[in-house]
């Protein structure tokens, strides 16, 4: 079997990969997102995707190397990590009971013949209505300080959820069912 790797050091993306059972190097991009200056959400999570993939795929003589960008948008805003804990409360603020989109953009490219695929999973999430002190509380815990949104679904975050639709390791990082689909069109099939 071909050599797969995945350019990013993001450890929900490991976790989210190792569950697939299948074997993988991690080779993280060099790629800043501040070096775009796309604002349509989802064309900016492609071309980072691919930029990432490709930029790995350039390192590697052989193997399928995945690239992944995670966006979350609110009103066709890109909403990133959060600058300081004052940021993080304003952005959680604005969360606070509506619906946003995670956009996770995914590029897989043979190293070997450059055959790239990319594809996005869009999930939709609601979140309740949050009081001042329960943000405050969250952004204290410090754990949606290195994230998109401001929020960690897979950890205290979840209290956050009123409703979801779509992919829910999407909103982690990884949408296995699409990264599943895309593998397949490089003859690697997952359990």
């Amino acid at each position: 079997m071909r050599k797969i790797i995945l350019a990013s050091s993001s450890p929900r993306r490991i976790e989210l990969l190792k569950k697939l059972g299948i074997k993988f190097d991690v080779i993280p991009s060099r790629i800043r997102e501040a070096e775009i200056k796309i604002r349509d959400p989802i064309k900016f999570a492609k071309e980072l995707a691919v930029r990432k993939a490709k930029s790995v795929a350039r390192k590697v003589k052989n193997g399928i190397v995945i690239g992944a960008d995670t966006v979350v948008v609110l009103d066709r805003e890109i909403i990133g990590k959060p600058k300081n804990e004052e940021d993080a409360k304003q952005i959680l603020k604005k969360l606070s009971g509506r619906t946003h989109k995670v956009i996770t953009a995914l590029a897989v490219i043979d190293a070997k013949t450059k055959r790239l695929v990319c594809d996005v999973e869009i999930t939709k999430l609601k979140f309740r209505k949050m009081s001042e002190e329960k943000i405050k509380e969250y952004v204290k815990s410090g754990e949606g300080m290195d994230k998109a949104g401001a929020y960690a679904i897979q950890g205290k975050g979840i209290s956050f959820l009123e409703k979801i639709e779509g992919s829910y390791s999407n909103v982690i990082g990884l949408p296995i069912s699409k990264l599943v689909r895309l593998l397949k069109k490089f003859n690697i099939e997952v359990n």
